[in-house]
């Protein structure tokens, strides 16, 4: 027997003498697979963007954090290298699915994609937090006369070993958030 040919608007389908169906819908099902694939590797560089981004919003400098927060920043900065880096691999592989069958314009995009995912997954192997909290390098000191830049009714931390004191202007401390010196012949670090 002959195989028929059926023929509609969305597919042609050959059905052999055997009744075994090959069928072919016009690529749709291609399309649209290769769709959720494009979707997939903009959802990997946003994820990967956001678990790496959140902490540094969630514990910066000069706002209000809470204790939640600073778990979960910390939390989130201790997952971020080892997650980005499957992200990564992730979209490489996508990446190597879609290649074949990608337009000019699909395989510029490709690296584009993967240079923001390039650098988080950089960025999460870094402590962002030293970054962001570094400690006053080279601190000079003035007596209380001489300190010009402090006024009479700004709130500072006060420290006194061994009958050596010192004060630390909280509107300074609040950048760096963490000094270290030596009082009294004790070294100390002060934070706040």
């Amino acid at each position: 027997m002959r195989p028929m040919a059926r023929v509609s608007k969305s597919s042609v389908t050959l059905e052999p003498a055997n009744n075994n169906t090959i069928s072919n819908n016009d690529g749709k099902t291609d399309r649209s697979r290769r769709w959720k694939l494009w979707l997939l590797l903009s959802l990997i560089v946003v994820a990967a963007v956001a678990l790496v981004a959140l902490p540094v919003f969630l514990i910066m400098p000069f706002k209000a954090q809470t204790p939640a927060g600073v778990e979960w920043s910390y939390r989130l900065r201790r997952w971020s290298p080892l997650a980005t880096v499957i992200a990564t691999l992730v979209f490489l592989a996508l990446c190597l699915k879609l290649w074949r069958g990608a337009r000019w314009w699909g395989r510029a995009a490709m690296p584009v994609l993967l240079l923001p995912l390039l650098a988080v997954t950089w960025f999460a192997q870094q402590n962002h937090f030293e970054w962001m909290f570094n400690p006053l390098p080279n601190a000079a000191y003035a007596r209380a006369g001489e300190a010009g830049f402090v006024a009479d009714n700004d709130m500072v931390m006060a420290v006194e070993i061994n009958g050596e004191a010192v004060a630390y202007p909280v509107r300074q401390m609040a950048y760096h958030h963490i000094i270290n010196d030596i009082v009294g012949g004790k070294p100390i670090t002060a934070t706040y």
